[in-house]
């Protein structure tokens, strides 16, 4: 049996678990999360660092940083050559690797940098991408690309597969539309901010012990999250170009 107290610590470090508390800086007039955009940024600028070291002097046969780079390249273009074919694929590489890395360097900065250790007045920093925000913010840039496939190639006839292969299909084809995107951003979401969640009560519970295994397979799980977004997003892009 354990004494009262060990419950009653318990609760409470599981009660300061909360979902939902923002640094809020205000730009403009406009209230944005402060914590989110600092840890974007970060996320960039690494992409920025590791961008130019791979691309500085490069050599005909790659080696160091440029073959690590040159092999996240033909990575994401795998990813898109596979959803778009031969014909469509390479115009739409920058925007499929740059979702991949984005969100991929995103899910890694929540799970491996002790943000914790970083106290701020509200909130906390972590993964931009446990902040619904971020997320359809992402699903959106998805939907607006598809629909500039899809017109760019078809025109305004585009709109005639809301009504293929008869009318009577017309509502259900606009709320494919629409669970398009909410799909995407609550699935990144949900996954991310579980596994953080997780880690949080178990640190708590546990600490050093349970915790490690579990941080190991949330990095896994944002690789995989990222590898599934930037898919489905070159799957709907294939589709509109279909």
């Amino acid at each position: 049996m354990y004494p009262d107290n060990y419950y009653s610590s318990t609760f409470t470090l599981l009660a300061e678990a909360e979902v939902g508390k923002h640094f809020y800086w205000n730009i403009a007039g406009y209230l944005v999360h402060g914590q989110v955009l600092v840890v974007i940024w970060f996320v960039v600028a690494i992409l920025l660092v590791f961008s130019i070291l791979g691309t500085s002097n490069a050599e005909r046969i790659p080696h160091g940083w440029q073959n690590f780079m040159e092999s996240a390249i033909d990575f994401v273009t795998d990813i898109a050559r596979n959803q778009l074919g031969e014909s469509f694929y390479r115009e739409w590489v920058p925007f499929i690797g740059t979702l991949f890395l984005f969100i991929f360097g995103s899910n890694w900065a929540g799970a491996v940098i002790p943000w914790k250790l970083i106290e701020l007045p509200e909130g906390e920093f972590a993964a931009p991408t446990n902040d619904i925000n971020t997320t359809v913010a992402l699903a959106l840039l998805t939907s607006f690309a598809y629909f500039y496939a899809g017109l760019s190639k078809k025109g305004l006839g585009y709109f005639k597969r809301y009504v293929q292969p008869i009318p009577l299909l017309l509502p259900i084809n606009i709320l494919e539309d629409f669970t398009k995107p909410l799909s995407l951003s609550f699935r990144l979401f949900g996954n991310v901010l579980a596994d953080e969640l997780t880690i949080t009560v178990l640190t708590a519970l546990v600490p050093l012990v349970v915790p490690l295994p579990i941080m190991c397979l949330g990095i896994f799980a944002g690789s995989v999250q990222a590898l599934i977004f930037s898919t489905l997003a070159a799957a709907y892009i294939a589709e509109a170009l279909e």
